[in-house]
């Protein structure tokens, strides 16, 4: 990575972002791979839709147009597994709670949770943009897990925000 590249991500990770696990199954009814992202947004009500960007150099990405798709909202405590998903924290499939149901794999203890099916892929420079339509979603709720600059954490006085904004 060059220094100007450096500096952009540096200045690009001010912005603080959720962290969410992309899943999917490889084939059908096969195993579960999955990847940490936080470059997730919704993109329209009516159709729902959201996106996530994923390099196109890995092996979620070569999957996701495949089949249904899960993102999976992380929660404050979940920065463990953020790191397992990131290929930082050992084995995917060592230790890792799953919840059932869906076509779309389902970490448990998510703060929401969505199951998409591929709806487009655009090019996105060294990444792919793939827009999925929610089939299905979940918000049990909680502190979400959050990343700004190149580390993890978790939101302090929300509450008093969303109030009043003071």
């Amino acid at each position: 990575m060059s220094a100007g590249e450096r500096n952009l991500r540096d200045c690009l990770g001010q912005f603080a972002s959720g962290v969410t696990v992309v899943t999917t199954r490889c084939g059908d009814g096969g195993a579960v791979h999955g990847a940490t992202v936080s470059s997730f947004t919704s993109v329209s009500l009516r159709p729902p839709l959201v996106m996530v960007s994923l390099d196109r150099r890995s092996r979620l990405s070569a999957l996701l147009a495949g089949g249904p798709f899960g993102v999976n909202v992380l929660a404050a405590g979940q920065s463990r597994l953020a790191l397992r998903f990131a290929g930082r924290g050992g084995p995917v499939d060592e230790d890792v709670e799953w919840q059932d149901g869906g076509p779309a794999p389902r970490l448990a203890g998510a703060v929401a949770h969505f199951t998409c099916a591929p709806w487009a892929a655009h090019d996105g420079g060294d990444h792919v943009l793939y827009i999925g339509e929610v089939l299905g979603f979940d918000a049990p709720g909680g502190e979400p897990l959050v990343f700004h600059g190149g580390a993890f954490h978790a939101l302090r006085g929300a509450a008093a925000l969303g109030a009043g904004g003071r």
